[in-house]
């Protein structure tokens, strides 16, 4: 495939190699892309690259599979506050979707508090997908844990789109809940109990009541776990004798809100 619609050391990215494991969740552990000589200048064709459709067309073996992978991880490097809005489309796209779902929250989380604003308006738009605006989410929970200044707005933010509880998707519901869980704030159980007695909870995701209390540090265990997901350890609901996935290419489906539950529980510690 040419290399020649992207200048150095952009152009690079396209026989990088494959973004091997989406169990990595720390930028710590990705490459190290500024040795290859990125900086702010760069950000503009980055940005083009990481939203560039055209590789998406690519057999998932092939480096320029992954360009946009490492491209968007590159712009959270950069603290790219350009980024902020062309990268969230990314939680709706057909072939990148899953995969943004498990790198976009580090991405954020790097650029910083500058994209609360452009996740809280996403989160709180309806015409989203479920999976995306639990994308969204995860966003706002990382930027929470990475800059401690923001947290106050973040969980703000995600208190009142629990409020909305009856309007919300009850994935979505699901997922607030674990974030609140996952940001310690026992002060919002009056409002999920609400919710789960509204019905409005998928516990698929998160289990009961009581095991979300049990998960608060609320309340003891009094019986066993039930099977299935459950918010002290979101986990694949795929049978645990299947290999985990590395990024997929064309036709890889998987479902996308189990695989964010994995994702929770790889956080969570």
């Amino acid at each position: 495939m040419s290399t020649t619609s992207y200048p150095p050391p952009v152009d690079k990215l396209l026989t990088y190699g494959p973004c091997d494991d989406i169990d990595i969740v720390s930028h710590e552990q990705w490459p190290d892309y500024l040795a290859l000589g990125f900086g702010p200048e760069h950000i503009p064709d980055l940005i083009r690259l990481a939203t560039d459709a055209t590789y998406s067309t690519s057999d998932s073996e092939d480096p320029a599979y992954c360009a946009p992978v490492h491209a968007w991880r590159i712009l959270g490097l950069l603290h790219a506050e350009a980024a902020i809005e062309p990268l969230i489309t990314l939680t709706e796209d057909s072939e990148y979707g899953d995969i943004a779902s498990d790198e976009l929250p580090e991405v954020y989380g790097l650029i910083g508090p500058a994209a609360i604003p452009t996740l809280k308006t996403f989160l709180a738009d309806a015409s989203h997908t479920a999976s995306a605006r639990i994308d969204a989410i995860t966003c706002l929970e990382r930027i929470a844990k990475m800059h401690p200044e923001a947290k106050a707005e973040c969980i703000a933010i995600i208190t009142h789109q629990l409020e909305l509880f009856a309007e919300n998707d009850p994935g979505v519901n699901a997922f607030l809940i674990f974030a609140l869980k996952e940001l310690k704030v026992p002060e919002a159980m009056p409002l999920i109990k609400q919710a789960f007695e509204a019905d409005c909870v998928d516990e698929f995701f998160v289990g009961t009541f009581d095991e979300v209390q049990v998960a608060f540090g609320l309340k003891e265990r009094t019986e066993k776990p039930r099977g299935g997901l459950n918010i002290e350890g979101l986990h694949n609901p795929l049978a645990p004798s299947q290999p985990r996935h590395t990024h997929g290419g064309r036709g890889h489906k998987k479902n996308k809100t189990a695989k964010q539950s994995r994702k929770k529980n790889r956080r969570r510690k």
